[in-house]
């Protein structure tokens, strides 16, 4: 009988590129808005109507870097779709959890595109990053999914699940309001790039709000578990991880605006927002849906 040369051992490792790739390209993404390099490459895919590739400028090099980096995650996400058909047993959900990562490249290329041709146009900018976080996400689930192939499933919980569905509910509608703190903020990566037309004192004060509302949902949670000394085992470290990073996230927050919303600490904002997101994911991911083996 073949072997296959694909073990969930070696494919976590594929997992994990992809996973990290697609975080990285986040941060990398923010970091050219917030540098003023959104038109460095004014053209698309060229970078503009002369030159494929143009580093004559700061702001055309540090597009160019992160449209090439694009490639590199184009590419670690093909060789996890590869890893996946390759191992043995085959199994379809792995393949299928690997294949959304392929079409979510490929509608963030597009949207990419979109996002050049239309001027930085900040709608379009903010379902970048959104497909962004629906992409990272998925990459985190693929790779728990072969964490439990190799470790086994846990226990599923089934106490305040609607508790769980709360949080994660205040979490999304913080980053999505986050976004439009975004759009309507300084930093627009060019100077020619349009505004929100809403105040940014109006959106952080939304935003700061479903924020507050995810800590508090948080804190009650971690209340309830608590009380189960077998629960604080298996669901606290999750839960209390979530509060860490969201009173980080809020501290960061609050200085950047009182500040007046400087570059460097805006890009740490966004790199940690990705970083609370999934940590709210991963309160409220039901242990059912990182089931592999049926």
């Amino acid at each position: 009988m073949a072997v296959s040369w694909m073990s969930a051992k070696r494919y976590q490792q594929v997992a994990r590129t992809a996973f990290f790739a697609l975080y990285t390209i986040i941060v990398t993404g923010s970091l050219v808005r917030l540098t003023g390099s959104g038109l460095g490459c004014s053209d698309w895919p060229n970078c503009n109507n002369e030159k494929f590739v143009d580093v004559s400028s700061g702001h055309a090099a540090i597009e160019q870097v992160n449209r090439l980096f694009t490639g590199f995650v184009a590419l670690s996400v093909v060789v996890a779709v590869s890893g996946a058909l390759v191992m043995r047993p085959r199994i379809a959900r792995l393949v299928r959890n690997a294949l959304l990562l392929v079409v979510g490249v490929l509608a963030q290329v597009i949207l990419g595109a979109y996002v050049v041709l239309t001027g930085l146009n900040p709608w379009s900018n903010m379902a970048h990053f959104l497909v962004s976080v629906l992409l990272v996400s998925s990459a985190f689930v693929l790779l728990k999914r072969v964490e439990t192939l190799i470790h086994g499933p846990k226990s599923t919980s089934h106490h305040d699940v609607w508790l769980r569905r709360l949080i994660f509910v205040a979490m999304s509608l913080a980053v999505l309001l986050g976004t439009v703190v975004t759009g309507a903020g300084p930093h627009s990566g060019s100077e020619l790039a349009t505004r929100l037309d809403i105040s940014v004192r109006f959106a952080t004060q939304i935003h700061s709000l479903a924020v507050w509302l995810t800590v508090l949902l948080s804190v009650v949670y971690a209340i309830r578990v608590r009380r189960s000394s077998s629960r604080w085992i298996e669901e606290g470290p999750a839960v209390m991880r979530l509060i860490g990073l969201l009173l980080v996230q809020g501290f960061i927050g609050y200085v950047q605006y009182f500040a007046g919303v400087p570059a460097q600490l805006v890009a740490v904002h966004v790199g940690l927002s990705v970083a609370v997101f999934l940590a709210a994911f991963s309160v409220f991911l039901p242990t059912s849906t990182l089931a592999v083996l049926d």
